[in-house]
């Protein structure tokens, strides 16, 4: 079994300090006044016998692991794995490594995962909260971990967040629906009291108040099946005769189309909020309310970053513009 190279080996090997060596590895050498020879020398040595520093020592010497805990609701919804892969780009541009995974939406998976990754004393934590966590996250606030929520947020806990306008999403394409000319216009949600789920029903409900309109809401359990959700919305639609209906998120919207397709009756007008693959490629394309996923990884990523230097004055809230992507699902045909 190969040795594992030390820096004394380093030292011993070009007839100088351990702590030069040290100095030298951790970008001291000017600070030092250690020549850019016997720098350059070092660190040519260090490449050429593949020294590899040991990250724990390293660690529990700066106190900082360079890791960052992100820990979203479902990494195989494309919203949350485009977000997720920004991120892990932005942060490892910086030094930082992710680890993240998912929460299903479990309040108590989530405490659990949050302890898991704080046990590693993760520098930071990225978040989007499940319902339930208040006092997770305000002992992490308090023991003065950095902590940037995003997707939504909790009302009674102060501390850094990144969300779209859910709100004035929601009312922009209930808006679209109206002066398109449909008359039965339905929403999809989730029985949650989550922020964004929230803020999309008061968009909906306000869109349709301008217009005058009778409001039609479907709330899905969270934890009901797929089939169980299919049958509900055949239900909600065709009883209600609707001929539009908003879903509050792009997973509710797929299983709309899987339920027109297991009943095998026409669908109404789609808006679905949150973009999915998908969509483009059903016929007819899907419209969309977009967030502005770049923009949200962003802001997120220079917050977290400001928190970890020491550097972060106040706290942000900060909420981004969504898009109403016009596509034909929701365009009525004369």
């Amino acid at each position: 079994m190969k040795k594992r190279i030390l820096i004394s080996d380093i030292a011993k090997a070009l007839g100088v300090s351990v702590t030069t060596v040290s100095f030298i590895l951790n970008d001291k050498a000017k600070e030092k006044r250690i020549s850019e020879s016997l720098t350059k020398r070092v660190l040519d040595y260090v490449k050429k016998v593949g020294y590899k520093p040991n990250e724990l020592a390293k660690s529990l010497r700066t106190g900082k692991t360079k890791i960052i805990g992100l820990i979203i609701e479902d990494i195989s919804n494309p919203f949350f794995g485009n977000i997720a892969r920004l991120i892990e780009t932005k942060v490892y541009e910086q030094g930082y490594r992710i680890i993240y995974c998912s929460t299903n939406n479990d309040s108590e998976k989530t405490k659990e995962l949050i302890g898991m990754f704080n046990d590693r004393q993760v520098d930071g934590f990225i978040i989007t909260p499940s319902e339930g966590i208040e006092e997770t996250i305000s002992n992490l606030i308090q023991s003065n971990v950095p902590v940037v929520l995003f997707d939504r947020y909790l009302p009674d806990v102060e501390t850094d967040y990144v969300i779209a306008d859910n709100f004035q999403g929601a009312f922009d394409a209930t808006v679209h629906f109206n002066e398109q000319g449909y008359k039965r216009i339905g929403l999809v949600s989730l029985y949650s009291d989550q922020t964004q789920m929230r803020d999309r029903l008061d968009g909906y409900m306000k869109g349709m108040d301008q217009f005058k309109k009778q409001v039609y809401i479907k709330k899905i359990q969270l934890d009901a099946s797929e089939a169980e959700a299919i049958d509900d919305l055949h239900e909600f639609v065709v009883d209600n005769r609707l001929d539009a209906v908003l879903f509050a998120t792009n997973y509710l919207a797929i299983t709309g189309l899987k339920s027109g397709k297991k009943h095998n009756y026409k669908l109404p007008a789609l808006i679905a909020f949150d973009d999915h693959t998908v969509f483009k490629l059903h016929e007819p394309a899907i419209t969309v309310v977009s967030q502005p996923i770049e923009e949200i990884a962003d802001h997120i990523i220079n917050i977290l970053l400001l928190k970890l230097q020491g550097k972060a004055k106040s706290i942000k809230h900060l909420t981004l513009p969504c898009e109403l992507k016009i596509r034909e699902s929701s365009i009525l045909k004369q």
